[in-house]
């Protein structure tokens, strides 16, 4: 279907008026068109990209209301409190409002009072929900979170499968489906099960070169965090994910400890108890949260500078999902993952234990290889990453691998060593040990366990005294990351694969990142947005007292108010008039008229 070509001034000066910015970023503008002239769109943008410009823009010029289905009830006052501070007649429809509420939003929306409206996938399920926007008009349906629709990936929902119905009932409203992440196959799954077979699919570049990327081998990662946020990221605010609850409260505890207001968030807590944590992080400055995967999707807080890692991600997609909410704002941010043999050994159990057929375990092992690929990889972090999502990239010289060369090392007779133990354990008898055993083998110790066992008869006994305890760890985890160990059982022991042979029989090399003894601190590397001229920098921390003072009266995160990019340039130009503040970037009609009188005399004083 050939689509008629859009006048595109609409779209522009709806940007610069409610918005406050002069131009479009990459594809916003093509996609806006489309979807402006009637066309439906599969949008892949990474997370600070700008996809919520690419529907909001469109229910703005089109006629109607835009409907946006998001999963994220916890924060949709917050998307709408951010849309009516530009001015937008935005609202929504959830299971937190009472019937009172819920009256008032589906009035506006009948009468045309409303620009966007949110709902969860779930209400289109509700007959009434349906009965209402047949009574309306609706300009679009924007499908936020797509990758939730994917059955493998990494944040199904099966409400979402409904919303295969929308073109079904509404044939002639336009859909745009948008997500952060999704290989080509989950984008090809996104597009069927949403019915977009047909629609036109807008892939961004998935590189964010204000993130370093820096991966270090655990080494009590508590300490490891701790030195990182108060070297690095002193009173910054950012998300610690740890994979269980557990972890997640003797974390946040630890850095309570230490110092730094930190906050758990897990489904453990009661739903009271997360909404307060969540609603805290995002309207105080400096807060850490630490919680599991659970927590952050949709989050817009924009000056996360960022985001760790205390334990290994199941899947790349997971991994650039999570990293990517650190630096929405452009500004230079850091994701830091501390990784170790043991996360390997106990994501390796979790899929061999895991519910569903060979295929889904298949699948849940070629992701984690690839996460373990990242990882172990002597070449630059982003072009491992990109390449993941099927970009071609230039080494960044902003990641530990590039800013650091690791070496490598032919592992080969070490590496034989430990296949060796394992089979003679195995086979000659009928043994299974973890790699605690297995080292202890290799290093020749008269451990109880090797004793009561007799293994200090085995012919591999204390073949390995040239390397050290964690050299030897540093190995196993790098075998087990290539594929020649495997684990099994819920003890996590090592047995061998099919790529085993080819080593013992040295007909493969096994190369091996060297271990750094302690791994060289990065250089910071400042975006160049992020450089303030030192006298603008005490201004720039006044305007931000001025906003958080402003926010806390208004009751909305502080962002909702103008983001730190926009303060530094406010900072940096120091505008005396309202045209001159008119013109700064991130500066909208709607906010000079409400924020411009109170901001320069912030200014003046």
């Amino acid at each position: 279907m050939t689509l008629p070509e859009t006048d595109n001034r609409p779209a522009l000066d709806t940007l610069r008026r409610v918005f406050g910015y002069d131009a479009f970023r990459g594809n916003q503008q093509d996609i806006i068109d489309h979807v402006v002239s009637g066309g439906d769109a599969l949008v892949l943008m990474p997370t600070g990209g700008g996809k919520s410009l690419c529907y909001q823009i469109p229910a703005l010029v089109r006629p109607g209301v835009g409907v946006v289905v998001s999963p994220l009830i916890a924060l949709m006052q917050d998307q709408v409190d951010a849309l009516r501070a530009l001015g937008v007649r935005a609202g929504f429809l959830n299971s937190t409002q009472d019937f009172g509420q819920r009256h008032e939003v589906e009035e506006a929306f009948l009468s045309g009072q409303l620009d966007l409206l949110y709902l969860a996938p779930e209400r289109l399920k509700v007959d009434s929900t349906l009965r209402l926007l047949d009574r309306g008009r609706i300009s679009l349906f924007a499908i936020d979170e797509a990758h939730c629709v994917a059955q493998w990936g990494h944040d199904f929902r099966p409400d979402y499968l409904e919303l295969s119905r929308l073109h079904e009932r509404w044939p002639q409203v336009p859909r745009i489906a948008l997500t952060a992440t999704a290989t080509e196959a989950t984008r090809k799954e996104i597009a069927h099960r949403l019915n977009l077979d047909d629609a036109r699919h807008f892939v961004a570049s998935f590189d964010r070169p204000n993130i370093q990327y820096r991966i270090v081998a655990k080494n009590r990662p508590e300490q490891q965090l701790l030195e990182l946020l108060t070297t690095e990221h002193k009173g910054d605010a950012g998300i610690v994910y740890c994979l269980s609850r557990a972890s997640t409260e003797r974390t946040a505890q630890f850095l309570v400890q230490n110092g730094i207001e930190a906050l758990p968030y897990h489904a453990g807590l009661d739903a009271r108890t997360r909404a307060a944590n969540q609603s805290r992080f995002l309207r105080e400055d400096g807060l850490v949260m630490v919680a599991t995967i659970a927590f952050g999707m949709g989050i817009d807080k924009p000056d996360v500078r960022f985001v760790a890692h205390l334990d290994l991600p199941k899947s790349v997609e997971g991994y650039y999902q999570e990293t990517g909410r650190a630096g929405r704002d452009g500004l230079a941010s850091t994701a830091w993952l501390a990784y170790g043999l043991q996360d390997v050994v106990q994501q390796r159990k979790m899929i061999a234990t895991s519910e569903g057929d060979d295929a889904h375990r298949r699948r849940l092992g070629t992701h984690l290889d690839a996460m373990l690929a990242l990882c172990e990889t002597v070449e630059c972090r982003r072009v491992q990453l990109l390449n993941y999502f099927n970009e071609q990239a230039k080494p960044c010289g902003n990641c530990d691998t590039c800013l650091t060369q690791p070496e490598s090392w032919d592992g080969t007779i070490p590496a034989q060593k430990v296949l060796s133990a394992v089979y003679r354990l195995d086979k000659e008898r009928r043994q299974k040990f973890g790699v605690g055993h297995i080292v202890d083998i290799l290093l020749g110790r008269p451990t109880a366990k090797v004793q009561q066992f007799n293994h200090e008869s085995l012919t591999v006994f204390g073949v390995g005294t040239e390397l050290a305890e964690p050299v030897w760890r540093g190995v196993i985890r790098q075998m087990l990351a290539q594929g020649l160990l495997t684990v099994e059982g819920d003890h996590g022991t090592l047995v061998l694969t099919d790529a085993s042979a080819d080593v013992l029989s040295r007909r493969r090399e096994v190369r091996l990142r060297k271990e750094a003894k302690q791994a060289a601190k990065p250089a910071r590397t400042k975006a160049p947005q992020q450089a303030l001229p030192a006298q603008a920098q005490p201004i720039f921390e006044r305007l931000r007292a001025w906003r958080a003072a402003t926010a806390k009266e208004q009751g909305v995160p502080a962002y909702v108010i103008f983001h730190d990019a926009t303060l530094r340039q406010i900072a940096t130009d120091l505008p005396t008039s309202l045209a001159e503040l008119g013109r700064i970037s991130g500066v909208g009609e709607n906010k000079l008229a409400k924020y411009g009188e109170p901001l320069l005399e912030a200014l003046a004083e």
